[in-house]
């Protein structure tokens, strides 16, 4: 278990002037409320924030983030998807810094229902992806992970610190109490993520082909924007149990009770 009052975050891999960051939990969840995680990169001094969260976790997320970089540093911000709870509070980090947004081409259109005015700033990410080069060398990648769960879905992938992000791919749904920050054992772990998965992934076969991509690349730690990260062995047991995985429309006759 991990301690839910820690808004002081953890170094999850930090190597001369490159560092990935989790930014802590949030002390002030409500019970029913799923726990959310953002992650910071900071790469030669700027910062990069993945699904900094909605509005209700702004001050929070800032509090956290200047722990380890001036705000005014955060030069990109990246959304996995559109939901509420990655990136309501974009207004307000758009006002905070000069950063730029980066969120599939498909939720430009959508996003400014968050209530921004000025939208030059959101930048659209193609299909396929794209990437980022760090100062420092290697690059942060943008990986397509769609129809899991949102039809417009991008991991990302840094390929100095070996760290996947996977928004809502292996998230973890806790009891109240039950938390802890890292997958050591995985079968044990199966049933916090089995009924989230079958229910909101959208196909045995997206899932097939989103395995097929991230596989390729050394993955030390596997990052979801919900609950506990996977390392070592777990990230390739968490890729074998996808594969097998008869979800969303493969159960839609169980779904509507035929």
């Amino acid at each position: 278990m991990y301690d839910l009052n820690d808004v002081n975050g953890t170094v999850l891999f930090e190597e001369g002037d490159h560092k990935f960051i989790w930014l802590g939990a949030d002390p002030n969840a409500k019970q029913g409320v799923i726990q959310t995680n953002q992650f910071l990169i900071i790469d030669k001094g700027r910062g990069i924030l993945l699904d900094p969260g909605g509005i209700h976790l702004f001050s929070r997320v800032v509090a956290a983030a200047s722990r380890y970089i001036s705000i005014e540093k955060i030069d990109t911000i990246f959304f996995s998807h559109q939901d509420p709870d990655v990136s309501s509070g974009i207004a307000l980090w758009l006002g905070v810094t000069k950063a730029k947004i980066y969120v599939s081409k498909l939720w430009l259109r959508f996003l400014p229902h968050f209530g921004i005015v000025d939208s030059t700033r959101v930048l659209g990410i193609a299909d396929t992806g794209g990437s980022l080069p760090f100062s420092s060398g290697g690059s942060l990648q943008f990986i397509p992970a769609h129809f899991l769960h949102s039809v417009g879905q991008f991991n990302t992938y840094d390929d100095r610190a070996k760290i996947l992000f996977t928004g809502d791919i292996g998230a973890s749904v806790f009891p109240e109490g039950s938390e802890y920050l890292y997958v050591d054992d995985f079968s044990a772990h199966v049933k916090y993520i089995d009924e989230f998965h079958k229910r909101y992934m959208a196909s045995n076969a997206a899932i097939r082909k989103w395995v097929s991509m991230v596989e390729k690349h050394k993955t030390n730690i596997l990052a979801p924007q919900h609950g506990a990260l996977y390392r070592g062995p777990a990230v390739q047991s968490f890729y074998a149990w996808m594969s097998q995985l008869r979800c969303g429309i493969d159960l839609i006759d169980e779904i509507y009770g035929r």
